[in-house]
């Protein structure tokens, strides 16, 4: 963060008004690393700088932040990648402060990734047993019969655990694969394209289009936005209800 008055940051901090703090520092009251600060033009930086105001250091609440990003094939949702790999922060660009995925996409899929810093948030979209509904447009090889459809429906085992049972919609076919509406509310690994691969049919293309009531429309592939307090609002009454 760049430097600013000493004024606008005690302010920031929910300490007082600009006005009253700079009355403060008027009144020796102001310490920045150690040293009274009394001159009103004084400027500082609070991520590096230790500012106190009556012996008290200055402590900053994080402004929760809410992105929903449409996520781009060939990015992985981690903060760095070891193998240098591009990721999805670096799309986030003109956010200010740090967020992180919520759960994941694999590097192959596309479509719709929350993001924040609100880890109480994130965790109730990614456990299971608040029941947040994920939908995915998944190309398969091949068409599916009534069978495998049953199959998805009703579960499958997975790792040795059986997984919740799935909602599917057919879309449209090609002439040798189909597009098919998938919809699941946990999130184990891979697991979409695992379960289609538990019926014979492999992905060949997998898109989240969306979470709960969220959806990507309007959005271009590599585009966010903000998510309004109503749509958070709305998801927190969702988990709830799940409970």
């Amino acid at each position: 963060m760049t430097e600013e008055r000493l004024q606008k940051i005690i302010s920031r901090a929910g300490i007082t008004s600009r006005r009253k703090a700079e009355e403060l520092i008027v009144q020796g009251r102001v310490t920045v690393n150690g040293k009274v600060i009394r001159e009103l033009g004084t400027k500082a930086d609070p991520d590096k700088d230790h500012i106190k105001v009556d012996g008290k250091l200055l402590r900053f609440k994080e402004q929760k932040t809410y992105i929903l990003l449409n996520k781009p094939v060939k990015y992985v949702t981690t903060l760095s990648d070891p193998e240098g790999r591009p990721t999805v922060i670096e799309l986030l660009r003109g956010v200010k402060g740090r967020v992180y995925p919520v759960g994941r996409l694999d590097y192959d899929t596309s479509g719709l990734l929350l993001l924040t810093n609100d880890g109480d948030f994130a965790n109730m979209i990614m456990h299971p047993k608040f029941e947040i509904q994920k939908t995915y447009e998944a190309k398969i090889e091949g068409e599916l019969n009534d069978k495998e459809i049953e199959k998805l429906q009703k579960g499958m085992k997975l790792e040795g655990r059986m997984t919740a049972p799935a909602r599917i919609k057919k879309l449209r076919r090609t002439d040798k694969n189909s597009w098919l509406e998938i919809t699941i509310h946990e999130g184990r690994k891979r697991q979409v394209r695992r379960m289609f691969e538990r019926t014979g049919h492999s992905v060949l293309k997998l898109i989240r289009t969306k979470i709960a009531f969220l959806d990507i429309k309007g959005l271009n592939t590599g585009e966010y936005r903000f998510l309004i307090k109503a749509e958070v609002d709305r998801l927190t009454r969702l988990t709830e209800e799940g409970r």
